[in-house]
């Protein structure tokens, strides 16, 4: 059953909502999509105009050398963030932006001692790359338009 035919078969409290719903589902995710790699790109931006620039800090949290862990930071973020937004090798990209954000989850709840409140939004962005991790991308992506995904 596909998640159009399972929403519309579930009883809705306000039953004429189900259309709208319906016709909005596709729409919703890849707007979702296109948020969370957009956000990515423009969190990685500065970083990739200067790839060596965080390796203070991804030393400061134990990766080693910093040199080697900063540019793949910088890229991961970047390029990962224009795949997901465009849609192409959708689940890589998710899943090598959600590692990066695992580790700022782990960062700032365990070595800075911020707990929840310091982790919540890399949360939030983890669970919404997991998402697209499992789900892939829609019929709005390039991944759809070539007929492949991965």
């Amino acid at each position: 059953m596909s998640d159009l035919q399972s929403t519309s078969s579930k009883k809705l409290v306000i039953p004429a909502l189900g259309g709208i719903y319906s016709s909005l589902h596709e729409f919703a995710e890849t707007l979702l999509r296109f948020i969370g790699g957009a956000a990515l790109v423009t969190h990685g931006y500065s970083k990739i105009l200067d790839p060596f620039g965080a390796a203070g800090m991804v030393e400061g949290i134990g990766f080693y050398p910093g040199s080697f862990w900063s540019p793949l930071l910088s890229a991961t973020e970047f390029f990962g963030g224009i795949l997901l937004a465009i849609g192409l090798l959708t689940r890589p990209a998710a899943f090598a932006t959600m590692i990066v954000l695992l580790v700022t989850v782990w960062f700032h709840w365990s070595v800075q001692g911020q707990g929840y409140s310091g982790s919540e939004k890399s949360i939030l962005w983890s669970a919404i790359m997991f998402f697209f991790v499992i789900r892939g991308a829609n019929s709005h992506s390039v991944d759809a338009k070539i007929g492949r995904q991965f």
